[in-house]
């Protein structure tokens, strides 16, 4: 990878644990116990990552319950829209964030504070502004609406040398994960599938395990086991 990598917002150490997850729970959750519910059920099935989107007043509180009862969950928060929302995130233990587009006042936050920060794109534009803003890991939002893959490597061209990684989100569920994992520069893919807001009410933990086993199994299958991001 090129050497601008060192310019990403996100650790070595957390690069590869989010690629090693391969996908990413992207969750709307309303009670903290349902939270860490669903951490120990995503990780029962190997999903190590996952987002808590700040769609509902308990995002942080959630947050909170998981990184507090869940140490093993990499815990995100998404959905950062605003500048100032970005401290109370950190204190809350937010190990990265991710944002719907490319806010520069919020990636400028987000490093001052030291949140690893994925902003998200969908044209050359994004990327060009996210990268002189030093981010190099970005949400790529919404994947399949937007073109999905064909737009991917179209846009993501001019920038290949930067080291720059991707996680789409969007259109994304277990049939076609598989052709979004084997782009190389897909860090891990984002998707709600993994847990659905009807399926967490009804706390059928069970059943997230068994999607949760079922997209990692996807992820071992165009990965393979081990494999550790090459940031």
């Amino acid at each position: 990878m090129a050497n601008n990598q060192r310019d990403s917002l996100f650790s070595q150490e957390l690069l590869q644990g989010i690629s090693r997850s391969g996908v990413i729970a992207v969750l709307v959750i309303d009670q903290p116990r349902h939270a860490v519910q669903v951490a120990r059920a995503l990780l029962a099935g190997g999903v190590r990552a996952m987002e808590l989107t700040l769609r509902t007043a308990a995002a942080l509180d959630c947050l909170r319950a998981v990184t507090s009862e869940v140490p093993d969950m990499i815990a995100g928060v998404g959905t950062i829209i605003f500048p100032e929302q970005v401290e109370s995130i950190v204190r809350a233990g937010a190990q990265f964030g991710v944002a719907p587009g490319t806010n520069p006042e919020v990636i400028r936050e987000a490093t001052r504070c030291g949140l690893p920060f994925a902003p998200g794109v969908v044209t050359p534009t994004d990327i060009d502004v996210a990268v002189r803003n030093g981010c190099r890991d970005l949400k790529f939002f919404p994947a399949e609406p937007s073109g999905g893959l064909p737009m991917l490597a179209s846009v993501k061209a001019p920038y290949a040398h930067l080291g720059v990684r991707y996680i789409p989100l969007g259109g994304i569920g277990i049939g076609n994960l598989a052709a979004w994992l084997k782009d190389p520069d897909v860090l891990a893919v984002g998707g709600s599938w993994l847990a659905k807001k009807e399926v967490i009410e009804s706390e059928a933990w069970t059943q997230i395990t068994e999607t949760a086993r079922e997209a990692c199994a996807v992820v071992q299958t165009v990965r393979g086991a081990g494999k550790k991001a090459d940031a």
